[in-house]
């Protein structure tokens, strides 16, 4: 079982694709997916929580990854595996 990924997104964002590409390639089934294209209080509600304006924002259990580079970059660490056990 993996941990909950949660993804702010856009419905024209191909960072938002590739990050939902590595996320299933680890295994992740479900991705819980908030469009802020289409909610603005979404928009808001994602900018006071991570700071960020941009997409996507991921969040996988309670820990607030970033961006697709972040993720990227977390995998190429060696750290994303753990993050989806819930480790």
């Amino acid at each position: 079982m993996t941990a909950h990924v949660l993804m702010y997104s856009t419905g024209v964002c191909p960072y938002c694709v590739m990050a939902e590409r590595l996320l299933k390639a680890k295994g992740v089934e479900q991705i819980e997916k908030v469009r802020i294209d289409l909610d603005p209080e979404q928009r808001d509600a994602m900018m006071q929580k991570t700071g960020r304006r941009t997409v996507p924002q991921i969040y996988i259990g309670d820990t607030h990854v970033g961006g697709f580079d972040d993720l990227s970059a977390l995998d190429h660490a060696g750290g994303l595996d753990a993050l989806l056990k819930g480790a």
